[in-house]
């Protein structure tokens, strides 16, 4: 890697930390590039070299921190719901600061829509590999059931701080995973 792609990377890695830090702050909708310039102590010009404006800026981010969650998700594919869920809150709180201003912020709820696309598209590869059937109740329903109940345990644990560590998460959830999928 030569010393331009580390200064670029660089450069971006601290224009994604000034949004999510402002955005922890205030709405999207009052951030401007100059807000964003001043705290990541860049030049415009250089925010405007990587992102067309604030929203591809905050377009690129939502899909890096979605594409990594996948990457999370895939390479738990085959283990068991307890131990795979604890992964995935491991990696939610790695990435507190992320996940809970983006699930807080009223400016975005872009975000909200994607993370739930993307625990649809998750939940509905696991019906199908398990092959779990209730005769009683559509698959389209029980899978946005279950994405939108394991979204809104996600967004209650990070908005409260994250009262329980990842692994009693990993617990409760996996065994409400466990009842859903194996019936």
């Amino acid at each position: 890697m030569t010393k331009v792609d580390r200064r670029i990377m660089k450069s971006q890695k601290a224009i994604k930390k000034a949004l999510i830090e402002l955005m922890s702050e205030k709405d999207f909708d009052q951030i401007t590039i100059q807000d964003i310039s001043d705290r990541a102590d860049i030049s415009r010009k250089t925010i405007y070299l990587h992102y067309t404006d604030k929203f591809d800026l905050l377009d690129k981010l939502i899909e890096e921190n979605i594409n990594n969650l996948r990457n999370v998700s895939e390479t738990v594919n085959e283990m068991e719901w307890k131990p795979a869920t604890q992964i995935c809150f491991e990696y939610l709180e790695g990435h507190y600061p992320f996940f809970s201003t983006m699930l807080a912020n009223k400016g975005a709820p872009y975000f909200r829509r994607r993370f739930l696309e993307y625990q649809i598209e998750a939940f509905g590869d696991e019906l199908q590999k398990t092959q779990s059937r209730n005769n009683k109740v559509n698959e389209e329903v029980v899978v946005h059931f279950v994405a939108s109940a394991y979204l809104g345990v996600v967004e209650w644990w990070l908005m409260n701080g994250m009262p329980f560590p990842p692994r009693v998460m990993a617990d409760q959830v996996g065994s409400l995973f466990e009842a859903i999928y194996n019936q």
